[in-house]
């Protein structure tokens, strides 16, 4: 008998979660998302699990994102099946976010699109030597969603924009600097990880005061289970975002594309041109979207109401052509020659990208 694509088990308190599609780098299908949140549901109730952690089957990485054959399959047919997946994924998404007991997320590996949803709303988000983490959506003529906008409007400075418009990856040191993870480990010390989790007993932390303290990410952290975490946490080698800021944060200021590429391609600093070549591969229609969800997204009340924009930015965008077109282009024909509709920035229509955030 096949392997379920999702393995859940609890020992001694700990309640794992593993992706299991290593064929497939763990990419999401619309089972795995149903299991992850009855699992989750009922481990919220249960006296038994004290502690959850998520990781990846397989040495590529935790996630790879969600099924795009299946996104192209709707996007040239008119079909509405990436809908339902959008607003079973974004719940799940929600509901990590908010979980009543602690998340560890071992974010080993390729951590990519949906990958990022699953891991970087939880409590203890843990990255290795491993880790390569990307929001690679503009490349394919979609948005950062699953959270990203938020996330990414979150981080410092102007990274969070660097990371939406040129879809770059990132390694540990990185994603802890863009606030997408907060330890880091040894890619071999996952059985440690585990052996120090279970059993653990994490109750509901309080404040200074004795108060309790609200369910989510801050309160799980303060648990015996971010404890563990930062006990067996090293310094991560060092990254390239910290010393990159100097450019990043003048360069991606505003709320225009095409001033931002031209910032890029005046700036003295080779990675700051480079990062200009990139940005302008990408499909004008997501550049523009994707900049705007993530400056309304700051301004947003909270992360839910980033995932409601979001799944309108999806719905509308499985309609227009890029999707189908970025597709095609990274994964069916693999020619990596996208022609976008409209193909540059000159010639986007404001009104187009209105009626997408219009919903």
């Amino acid at each position: 008998m096949s392997e379920p694509p999702v393995i859940a088990r609890v020992t001694d308190g700990l309640g794992r979660l593993t992706l299991n599609r290593p064929a497939a780098i763990n990419a999401l299908t619309a089972e795995m998302v149903g299991i992850l949140r009855r699992t989750l549901a009922d481990w919220a109730e249960s006296d038994t699990v004290h502690t959850v952690l998520i990781d990846g089957a397989g040495p590529r990485g935790l996630c790879a994102g969600g099924d795009l054959r299946a996104m192209h399959a709707d996007a040239v047919s008119g079909g509405t099946g990436s809908l339902d997946f959008w607003a079973e994924e974004y719940r799940l998404n929600a509901d990590i976010a908010t979980y009543p007991k602690p998340i560890v997320t071992w974010m080993d590996g390729l951590v990519m699109g949906g990958g990022i949803g699953v891991s970087a709303h939880a409590s203890v988000r843990i990255v290795t030597e491993r880790s390569r983490l990307a929001m690679p959506e503009v490349g394919i003529g979609f948005h950062p969603d699953v959270g990203g906008s938020w996330l990414l409007a979150h981080a410092p400075g102007e990274i969070g924009t660097h990371l939406a418009l040129t879809g770059g990856s990132i390694g540990a040191a990185d994603a802890i600097t863009a606030g997408l993870a907060d330890h880091f480990m040894a890619a071999d010390r996952l059985s440690d990880l585990v052996k120090a989790l279970t059993g653990t007993k994490s109750p509901a932390p309080t404040a200074c005061d004795g108060t309790a303290l609200p369910a989510g990410r801050d309160a799980a952290t303060e648990s015996r289970a971010g404890q563990v975490a930062a006990s067996l946490a090293v310094k991560p080698p060092p990254g390239v975002l910290d010393a990159a800021r100097t450019w990043i944060d003048e360069c991606y200021a505003g709320d225009d594309v095409e001033a931002i590429i031209d910032r890029l391609a005046r700036h003295p600093s080779p990675d700051a041109q480079a990062a200009a070549k990139e940005v302008a591969t990408k499909s004008p229609t997501s550049l523009v979207v994707a900049l705007r969800s993530v400056r309304s997204a700051s301004r947003l009340p909270g992360l839910q109401e980033a995932l409601d924009q979001e799944y309108r930015l999806s719905a509308a965008l499985l309609r227009l052509p890029d999707l189908a077109e970025g597709i095609r282009a990274q994964i069916i024909d693999k020619d990596r020659r996208p022609r976008w509709q409209p193909s540059t920035l000159a010639e986007m229509d404001p009104a187009v990208v209105d009626a997408c955030f219009a919903g």
